[in-house]
Order: structure tokens, then C-alpha cells, then sequence
């Protein structure tokens, strides 16, 4: 089927259908084409390929039936017309800021995004001429003022990592927009389950289909959904030339994920908010950030541009580091690691882990202090999670 084909559809629909073209075989789960390269019927087939005459398989690096496949069924999720699967998120954003930028050019970004995103901002694109300007998310004027002529791009995360704060999607896109910019979102929280930047006025969305897409901690792999000009073309040159590829493997786990991505961000943020509301009541928390909590200072924007509130959540503990790391170890069910999205609940310490690469004024300035946990909510019963969570905090007095 078409792009408009799939329109008519509902998303649990294209969840499981988009994407699907069945071989000769007529198989009914979608096949892995672990090939390098592809046969040509003659050398005129082969030049029309190369020269982009006629459309095929050449080499595995940028056409892969596998790897289309979760590009087409991602694309028609998140309603872009084009999407093109990468080997990580990081790569996800490198490739889409080296397609879209020159020297010279600016990106303002959040504060609040992924600490290896800021890495890659400031210590790679900033080597080549590639200014950016941090910003707090929820601050529309700060955006405003920040805005050169030379700016191109804005970026963020919504919710954002980790302390869930969530931007006005809308407001952000009309002024980009204004200003002949770009807006660029990471979904990776949210998932087009629960949200979906373009339908908003996005122009970019970027995913770590590491984590929810994937949805049991199995691969690494990134995606850019956008337009066909944008990412079909420029973001696919670089893709092609540079070759951050996702592998065939890998697209076929994601597509797997992708078919019961609704029903587990579901069940995610249920279980997410049952748990928020506990925090918020034990003594020895100090705060809780949740989207779903009517306490958060974003729940109304949230409720407006979500369809749920995810499965991410972070709070404060009163002390300190020693305080944190104590409630970390006393867990004997959760994982104590950075990713997120798993099926299996997961904890982190952000400022020595996910942000620790930062430094102390940019952890501050994040708002990422000693006493912060996250954690990424699994599937588990949500008593058992209270519980053992409960073995470090009740002890803190």
C-alpha cells in the first residue's frame, strides 16, 4: 500500500501492517534479508540503480528490505512521509545535523536534553563552525531571544531526560517557523504512541528506537522521520555516503516491537503513574517529576499534546549522593543501569551517569542535582517495584 493507503488506517493497524511488501514465498511474518549486496538483471538495470532511474536494492549500507520496511512502518506511525533508519539515536542526530548544517550556521537547543547530545553539540559540531545556544525548555521568550539569522535549527526533547519537563510543541514550531528554522523533537519518551510531534507542526522527529520501539532492551538503532525532501533525500545522502546503517537484524527486532508499541506505552504509564503517586507520598522524597502528576508544572500541556504520560519519571531524595546511591543499591528487583524503555525497570544516578560527562554548571543548569534518581518504569507489577524501592528510601529516616 501507499502512504495515503495506510492514512485511511487506524495506529494499532499500522503498527503491525505498514510496511509489509510479502515476497514470492508469501510469508506472513516479515523476512530478515541478510545480504550484503544485490543482483542486478543486466548492466543497464545496475546503471539505471547507480544513477537513480530506477528505484531497487543496490547495497545493504542504504536500501535493505528489512530496514525499509521499519523505516515505512515508523513513517507511517508518526505520519512523515519519509524515514530513515540509522545504527543509533546519536547517529540519529548526527546524521540529520550533518545533512541539514554548514559552518557557521546555529542551532538553540534545550537545556534539557540527553547528555551526549550536548557532548556531540559542543565538542564535535563545535569544531566545525557550528554554534549552539542552550536554552530552558519551557521558556518561549528565552527561545525567542536566542534566535540569530544565522540559526537554523531548533532542537529538543519533550518530556525531557531526565526530569520530564514538557514544551509547548505547537508554539515552538509557529516560531521556528517565523523565523525560517527548523524544528527538530526527540520523541524517544513519548513514542508516536503517545505523542506526535508532526501532527503538531514538528518538522523533524528523531527516535532511539533503542529504547521504547524496541520496548525489551534487545538492539541499538536510531530513526529520522520527516519529509521527502529533508529526510528523503538530504539526511538519506548522508546515510548513504557515511553509512551509519541500521542492520537487518536490528530493524527486524524493532519491527517486532513496533507491533505492540501502543499496548506497552499503555501499560508503561500506567504503571509509571502508580508509582509516581507513591513517591510523592514517602518522606523521603523530596520531589517527584512526572507529567502525569497534577503537582508537575507542565500536566496541562501535557494532557493537551499526549495521549498518555509515558513511562519515565524522576524524583529527589532528601540528602545527597550518599542518599541516592544508597537507595540504588538497596534495590534488589530494579537494573541498575542508563538505558531505558525495557520491559524491566531501570534506575540511574543521571549526575554520574547519563549527565556525568557534564560539568558541575551545566549539570546545574539542567537542573540535574546529587539527590536525583531516575527511573524508567517497566512491566512488572507496580507493588513489586514500590517495594523495592522501598528497601533504600524507608531506611533514610
Amino acid at each position: 500500500m501507499t502512504e495515503e493507503d495506510w492514512e485511511a488506517y487506524g495506529f494499532a493497524t499500522r503498527a503491525v501492517r505498514a510496511g509489509q511488501h510479502r515476497t514470492s514465498e508469501g510469508e506472513q511474518g516479515e523476512p530478515i534479508f541478510t545480504t550484503s549486496s544485490f543482483v542486478f538483471d543486466s548492466a543497464a538495470q545496475a546503471a539505471a540503480r547507480f544513477g537513480g532511474e530506477e528505484p531497487g536494492n543496490i547495497y545493504s549500507r542504504f536500501t535493505n528490505p528489512t530496514v525499509r520496511t521499519f523505516e515505512e512502518r515508523l513513517a507511517a506511525l508518526e505520519g512523515g512521509e519519509r524515514c530513515v533508519a540509522t545504527a543509533s539515536g546519536m547517529s540519529a542526530i548526527l546524521s540529520t545535523c550533518v545533512a541539514l548544517l554548514g559552518q557557521g550556521d546555529h542551532i538553540v537547543s534545550s537545556r534539557s536534553i540527553f547528555g551526549t547530545t550536548t557532548v556531540l553539540f559542543n565538542n564535535y559540531l563545535g569544531r566545525f563552525g557550528v554554534e549552539t545556544t542552550y536554552v530552558s525548555l519551557t521558556d518561549i521568550e528565552a527561545w525567542r531571544e536566542a534566535i540569530r539569522p544565522e540559526t537554523r535549527l531548533l532542537f529538543l526533547e519533550t518530556p525531557s531526560n531526565p526530569l520530564t519537563d514538557v514544551a509547548d510543541i505547537r508554539a515552538l514550531a509557529e516560531l521556528a517557523h517565523a523565523n525560517n528554522c527548523l524544528l527538530i523533537v526527540d520523541n524517544c519518551f513519548c513514542t508516536p504512541a503517545l505523542q506526535q510531534p508532526l501532527a503538531l507542526g514538528a518538522d523533524i522527529v528523531i527516535h532511539s528506537a533503542t529504547k521504547y520501539l524496541d520496548g525489551q532492551g534487545r538492539c541499538i538503532g536510531g530513526a529520522v522521520v520527516g519529509d521527502a525532501e529533508r529526510v528523503g533525500k538530504e539526511v538519506f545522502g548522508f546515510l548513504r555516503t557515511a553509512g551509519p546503517t541500521m542492520s537487518p537484524f536490528n530493524a527486524w527486532v524493532f519491527l517486532k516491537g513496533l507491533e505492540t508499541l501502543r499496548l506497552r506505552m499503555q501499560a508503561h504509564s500506567d504503571n509509571a503513574l502508580a508509582l509516581a503517586r507513591w513517591l510523592e507520598a514517602h518522606p523521603a522524597v523530596a520531589r517527584v517529576y512526572y507529567p502525569g502528576l497534577a503537582s508537575h508544572p507542565q500536566h496541562d500541556l501535557a494532557a493537551l499534546q499526549q495521549s498518555g504520560f509515558g513511562g519515565v519519571l524522576a524524583f529527589d531524595v532528601r540528602g545527597g549522593r550518599e542518599e541516592a546511591w544508597r537507595v540504588v543499591d538497596a534495590t534488589r528487583l530494579l537494573s541498575i543501569t542508563a538505558n531505558l524503555g525495557d520491559a524491566k525497570t531501570t534506575i540511574t544516578h543521571p549526575a554520574t551517569t547519563t549527565h556525568g560527562r557534564l560539568t558541575p554548571e551545566q549539570r546545574a543548569d539542567a537542573g540535574i542535582g546529587d539527590g536525583l534518581l531516575r527511573i524508567a518504569v517497566g512491566l512488572e507489577d507496580v507493588a513489586d517495584i514500590q517495594a523495592d524501592l522501598a528497601r533504600g528510601l524507608d531506611g533514610l529516616g
